[in-house]
């Protein structure tokens, strides 16, 4: 590799000195920046910390390399860097930056995640384009509090917020379906869950309200969608996604009912499901008092799991069951109402052992 990267850029002089605003093109940016990840090096029996970066994660570069190549993917924040003076020219009469085109010629301040992403990108004759903001000679102490500002300081975006916003998409997806039986259960007056999700994940002055909306809409998902973004991303393009084969479909057990837009069965097979849940524990399911967990994220969440073994015991897949049949089905469960309390499952180790309770009582398996 040699050579430079040139890129149109604009200076911006503000308190912590001059930098410059421009645009990359993904494999430059990818070929010249680097991750400087936090850790210890031992140098004469002497510890020393080096770095900034937190480590990478596998699973966020995971999602990231398939949501860059999706029909609508974009970066639109900008990608923060440090550069060497000895590796960059500014040329004012054409306000443009020239980099020298080698590796570990740009130190990523903020952003490893979405370029390790752009790794990803095909293209197909399509660019991306990276906005970035380069720091020329940027001292260490200053690197570390430009990214402790952005990654310390800015609240993030709640998970029932960002599910809260695929309503405004145009095309089917996954997620919008969720999303959508989500608040047509939390608004019907008849449903189980009137009045019990936290829509944008928060609770309303009354506080009847027990289960995040991201809670609901993730479980619903999951048996959907192996891969939301991607299918999403396909019927945006008009394309048709495949429907479960006979090895998926006991784990997909609503993927085929969704491709054929059958989304109010579904929204009725949640609703009779759960009907018939608060039915038997009344109580526990009606309650606001402290302590109780059955419509609340470990109750729910444990449920929804066992939904599947459930369907495929009754050999009724792509079928709506009815609220009398459910109740049938959870007659074995021997738990009382004060049974589902804190004391006895909390956290996520409540989730996995309420769960095998319930299929024990069942005698199903996951």
């Amino acid at each position: 590799m040699s050579g430079q990267v040139v890129i149109k850029c604009v200076e911006v002089q503000q308190p912590i000195g001059l930098f410059y605003i421009g645009a990359i093109n993904a494999d430059d940016l990818v070929a010249i920046s680097f991750s400087d990840t936090r850790r210890i090096e031992v140098e004469n029996e002497i510890e020393r910390y080096l770095g900034i970066q937190r480590p990478i994660s596998p699973t966020r570069i995971k999602e990231l390399g398939g949501y860059v190549n999706t029909v609508d993917a974009s970066f639109p924040t900008s990608i923060i860097l440090s550069i060497s003076s000895e590796d960059v020219i500014f040329h004012k009469d054409t306000s443009t930056l020239e980099i020298n085109n080698k590796p570990h010629t740009a130190k990523i301040i903020d952003g490893q995640h979405r370029i390790a992403g752009l790794k990803h990108f095909v293209g197909n004759g399509d660019q991306f384009q990276a906005n970035v903001t380069i720091f020329i000679d940027m001292d260490i102490e200053d690197q570390a509090m430009v990214f402790t500002t952005i990654n310390l300081k800015q609240e993030k975006v709640s998970k029932s917020l960002g599910y809260d916003l695929f309503e405004y998409a145009s095309a089917r997806s996954p997620q919008k379906t969720s999303h959508n039986i989500a608040k047509l259960l939390n608004y019907q007056k008849k449903s189980p869950f009137y009045g019990k999700i936290k829509i944008l994940g928060k609770a309303t002055q009354n506080g009847e309200q027990t289960l995040n909306q991201a809670t609901f809409v993730e479980a619903l998902i999951s048996y959907i969608s192996k891969e939301p973004i991607r299918d999403r991303d396909l019927l945006k393009r008009g394309k048709k996604i495949s429907p479960a084969t006979k090895d998926e479909i006991t784990d997909l057990i609503f993927r085929n009912m969704f491709i054929a837009k059958e989304d109010a069965s579904i929204a009725i097979i949640i609703d009779n499901y759960f009907t018939a849940i608060s039915k038997k524990w009344p109580h526990a399911w009606n309650s606001s008092e402290r302590g109780y967990i059955l419509n609340k994220t470990i109750g729910f969440t444990s449920f929804m799991k066992i939904l599947k073994p459930i369907f495929i015991s009754k050999n009724k897949l792509g079928q709506v069951i009815s609220v009398e049949d459910f109740e049938k089905t959870l007659e074995p469960i021997y738990m009382s109402d004060d049974d589902f309390v804190t004391e006895n499952f909390a956290g996520t180790k409540g989730i996995t052992k309420l769960t095998q309770r319930l299929l024990i009582d069942l005698g199903l398996d996951m």
